[in-house]
C-alpha cells in the first residue's frame, strides 16, 4: 500500500495561510499600514479602487528594503523582528509574524518597489500566486510601494463570499482609522477610485479623533489620564450625554496595537452606568501602554485579541479612570488634586471641648394621639374620617365616556379592515370602540367579540411604517415635507459612504438631501411621517441600523432600508395618544399585510379571551 502523507506544495501552503491572515480587502490594508508604520515613515498613503478587489497601494516614506530583504520578505515566516522564542513576550511592533507579504502573494498579483536612503537604486519584484515572476533593479523613491491587484483572483469562492463594495469600503475605512488613531504623528492620506477620502496631517490624539469623525467631537471628549507602575491609561471618552443608540466609535488600543476585549467594554460601561440610559452606549478612545512581558498577542492571527497577566487589576483600574474622568467633568467643585483631610478648626487657647447634648422625651410615643413633654408638641396627626359611600366609587352608571381611563369618549365606531385574528367572519366590518384605552403609555387595549384585544403600540407603529415605506420604495413615489431652515449635518468618512450608497432610496422615502463638501449634507427635505424627529439622529441611527444587517445578514437593500426607519421613527414606549392617534393605529395596523408581527418578528398583539378570563378567577 502507498504511502497517503505528504508534504503541501508551497503555493498551497501560502493560500492556507492568506486564509487566516488575509480574510477581506481591509485585512490586507491592515497588514501592509502597520508594515508602513513599522519602516519607520512619517508619510503614508493609500490608493484602493473596487472596494480593494481590484486595487491595494500602500506607499511609504520609510527606510526602505535592500534587494536581499525584498526577496526575502515575501518568503514565509521570514521576519526581522524575531530571533528566537522569548521575543514573542517583548514585541514593541506591529508587523512582526512574516506571513502577511507572503499570503498575498499566493492570492494576487503583487509589485512591490522599494529603496533604501543611502541606496541609488531600488528593487522592483513581480510576484503572482507565490510565484516570482521579475525581479530587477529599478528608479524609486526613497521607502517602499506595495501594490496588490486582483485580490483572490485564483480563489473564485473567496472572491464569491466578498460583500457588496460598500461593505468592504466601510471595512477598510475601520482599518484605516484604527492605525491613524494610534500613530497621529504620521501624515496619512486615503484616496478611493483616485477620490481623496482623508488628509490627515500630523497632530496631536484630539486633533486626529476630530479628522476622522467630524468637528463635533471637538466639544464632546473627555480625557482619560491614570499612571501607575502597572499600567498607563490615556485617551478620551464621549460626554454621558452624546452617548449613542448603537455602538460607535469604541476603541481600545494596547501598545499601539488595537484590540478586541468584551471584559474591558464591560468596564467602560460598568462607568457609565448611572449616567447613560440601558440602551445606550459611550465613546471612548483608550489607550494602554503595559510591558509587553505582561500581556500575550500572539493568540489569534490578526493580533486584534491579547490576555492580560492581570485582567481584573486591569479592569479595576480602567474603571477608576474613567470614572475620575467623569467626576471632574461633571463635578467642578470637587478638586480632585487635593489631598483628603478634615476640615477642623481647633478651640482657642482656653477653651476645652463640650460634648454636643441631646435631649430625649423618654415618656414620648409616637402610636398615641396625645403626647404631652414631646419635642415634637406642636405636631397633630390628622383626625381620622370615614368613607362613606364607597359603592358610587364602582358604580358603572354614575360614569361618562369622558371618564374612562386615558379621558376618551368611545360613543362612536371606526371603520376597520379585519381579520381572523380579531374572531371576526368578514373581511370588513365595523370596529366598535365603546371601551379603548391607553394601559401605561405603552399598550392600547380594546375590546373585540372574542375578549380583550392588547396591542404594543411601538410595534404596530413600526409594522405600519415598514409597510408604508416599503410600497413608496417598491413604488418609487414618497412624500417629502420641506424643511423651513435646511440643516447641515456631518458625517464620518464610513457614514457618509453609506449614505451615498442609499442616497437614491433616501429620496424616494423623501429625504431631500444635498451633498455639501467633504462629508457633510444639507437637508431639505424629509419624509412626511417623521414626526418632529430631529434628521440627524434619524439618519445617524438609519445608518447604524443598516451596518448591523449587512453584518448579520444578507438581506434585499428596500427591506433593511425599510425597517431602519420604521424603528427609528415609530412612537416610543411612555408616548401619550391622543383618541384621534390611538384609533389612527388600529386601522392602520389592521389594513397591513402582517399586522401580527414586526418588522424585526416580534409580536405586535395578543388576545385574552373570555376562557381565559374566567380560569383566572377560577
Amino acid at each position: 500500500m502507498p504511502d497517503i502523507i505528504h508534504l503541501l506544495p508551497d503555493s498551497v501552503a501560502n493560500q492556507i495561510a492568506a486564509g487566516e491572515v488575509i480574510q477581506r480587502p481591509a485585512s490586507a490594508v491592515k497588514e501592509l499600514l502597520e508594515n508602513a508604520v513599522d519602516s519607520g515613515a512619517d508619510e503614508i498613503t493609500l490608493h484602493i479602487k473596487d472596494a480593494g478587489k481590484q486595487l491595494i497601494q500602500v506607499i511609504d516614506n520609510g527606510c526602505g528594503m535592500s534587494e536581499t530583504d525584498a526577496r526575502m520578505c515575501l518568503e514565509r515566516h521570514a521576519t526581522s523582528k524575531i530571533k528566537t522564542a522569548n521575543d514573542l513576550f517583548a514585541i514593541k511592533t506591529l508587523g512582526f509574524r512574516g506571513e502577511a507579504l507572503a499570503s498575498m502573494a499566493a492570492i494576487a498579483q503583487l509589485e512591490l518597489k522599494s529603496k533604501k536612503v543611502e541606496d541609488e537604486l531600488g528593487t522592483l519584484i513581480l510576484v503572482e500566486g507565490s510565484q516570482v515572476k521579475s525581479q530587477e533593479p529599478c528608479a524609486s523613491r526613497d521607502g517602499t510601494s506595495i501594490t496588490i491587484k486582483n485580490l483572490f483572483y485564483n480563489i473564485p469562492a473567496r472572491r464569491k463570499f466578498l460583500k457588496s463594495n460598500t461593505t468592504e469600503l466601510r471595512h477598510i475605512i475601520e482599518e484605516f482609522q484604527r492605525v491613524a488613531l494610534v500613530y497621529p504623528q504620521i501624515k496619512f492620506s486615503f484616496f478611493n477610485e483616485n477620490r481623496q477620502l482623508f488628509m490627515l496631517a500630523g497632530s496631536n490624539l484630539k486633533q486626529r479623533i476630530v479628522a476622522l469623525f467630524g468637528n463635533a467631537f471637538n466639544n464632546r471628549l473627555v480625557q482619560v489620564d491614570q499612571q501607575s507602575d502597572v499600567v498607563s491609561i490615556t485617551g478620551f471618552i464621549g460626554k454621558p450625554e452624546f452617548a449613542r443608540k448603537t455602538r460607535g466609535e469604541q476603541y481600545f488600543f494596547v501598545n499601539g496595537r488595537f484590540i478586541k476585549h468584551p471584559y474591558l467594554n464591560h468596564a467602560v460601561d460598568g462607568a457609565f452606568s448611572e449616567l447613560i440610559p440601558k440602551d445606550a452606549y459611550p465613546t471612548y478612545f483608550i489607550y494602554f501602554s503595559i510591558d509587553p512581558k505582561e500581556i500575550d498577542i500572539n493568540i489569534h492571527p490578526t493580533k486584534t485579541e491579547i490576555n492580560f497577566q492581570n485582567n481584573q487589576v486591569i479592569y479595576a483600574m480602567l474603571s477608576a479612570a474613567i470614572k475620575q474622568a467623569l467626576g471632574k467633568f461633571n463635578v467642578q467643585s470637587l478638586d480632585f488634586d487635593m489631598e483628603p483631610s478634615l476640615d477642623f478648626n481647633p478651640p482657642k487657647k482656653g477653651e476645652s471641648i463640650q460634648q454636643p447634648k441631646v435631649n430625649i422625651n423618654p415618656t414620648y410615643n409616637p402610636f398615641h394621639e396625645k403626647n404631652t413633654g414631646s419635642s415634637f408638641s406642636g405636631y397633630k396627626p390628622p383626625a381620622r374620617q370615614k368613607t362613606e359611600g364607597w359603592e358610587k366609587l364602582y358604580d358603572q352608571n354614575s360614569l361618562k365616556p369622558s371618564q374612562n381611563l386615558t379621558g376618551l369618549e368611545t360613543t362612536e365606531t371606526s371603520p376597520v379592515k379585519q381579520t381572523n385574528i380579531l374572531g371576526q367572519e368578514e373581511p370588513e366590518k365595523n370596529f366598535q370602540s365603546e371601551l379603548v384605552f391607553q394601559l401605561h403609555n405603552k399598550y392600547i387595549v380594546t375590546s373585540v367579540k372574542s375578549g380583550l384585544l392588547i396591542i404594543d403600540q411601538q410595534r404596530a407603529h413600526e409594522r405600519v411604517l415598514y409597510e408604508h415605506f416599503l410600497k413608496s420604495l417598491d413604488s418609487g413615489k414618497g412624500v417629502s415635507q420641506q424643511e423651513l431652515f435646511p440643516t447641515t449635518i456631518e458625517f464620518s468618512a464610513g457614514d457618509t459612504e453609506i449614505l451615498k450608497s442609499i442616497l437614491p432610496e433616501l429620496k424616494t422615502l423623501g429625504f431631500d438631501l444635498d451633498e455639501f463638501g467633504e462629508n457633510t449634507f444639507i437637508v431639505n427635505g424629509t419624509p412626511a411621517d417623521m414626526n418632529n424627529h430631529p434628521a440627524k439622529d434619524v439618519l445617524e441611527n438609519i445608518i447604524e441600523n443598516y451596518k448591523k444587517q449587512l453584518k448579520t445578514q444578507k438581506i434585499d437593500k428596500n427591506i433593511n432600508l425599510a425597517r431602519s426607519l420604521a424603528v427609528n421613527m415609530a412612537i416610543g414606549d411612555g408616548k401619550r395618544l391622543e383618541r384621534e392617534e390611538i384609533l389612527s393605529i388600529i386601522d392602520r395596523l389592521f389594513a397591513c399585510n402582517a399586522p401580527e408581527v414586526s418588522p424585526d418578528g416580534k409580536p405586535v398583539l395578543r388576545i385574552l379571551t373570555l376562557d381565559e378570563f374566567n380560569q383566572m378567577f377560577n
